[in-house]
């Protein structure tokens, strides 16, 4: 089965000193695309957490990052609708054009990976 693996760069950071980070090493989209087999991808957002892809006034929801989380919205949707497409219609050209660059994400990449 093929596997698209989103991470946050800011999943490790560790915001308060009562809990621990929300994604710690050891246990995280690292360690979750490390067990995976071939035919997945892995981007990890720079500067975003995991909550950073809901909508900009999520009432009850903490951790919005100082950026809008806009760009992590159009990021995770368009990076979702490149991989449906080249797993399910064979057409890897927009995914390919993300990794390479040819195609402008809205984030920065911290880490991409594709097996």
């Amino acid at each position: 089965m093929a596997v698209l693996e989103i991470g946050s760069g800011l999943g490790e950071v560790k915001k308060n000193p009562l809990f621990p980070p929300c994604a710690p090493k050891g246990i995280n989209h690292e360690d979750f695309y490390k067990e995976c087999c071939e035919l997945a991808c892995y981007f990890v957002a720079k500067d975003y957490g995991h909550v950073d892809m809901l909508d900009d006034e999520t009432k009850g929801i903490r951790g919005k990052t100082s950026k809008s989380r806009e760009p992590m919205r159009r990021f995770v949707g368009g990076v979702m609708v490149a991989f449906m497409k080249a797993y399910l219609e064979g057409d890897s050209s927009c995914l390919v054009g993300i990794r390479f660059g040819h195609e402008v994400a809205p984030v920065e990449f911290q880490n991409f990976d594709f097996l």
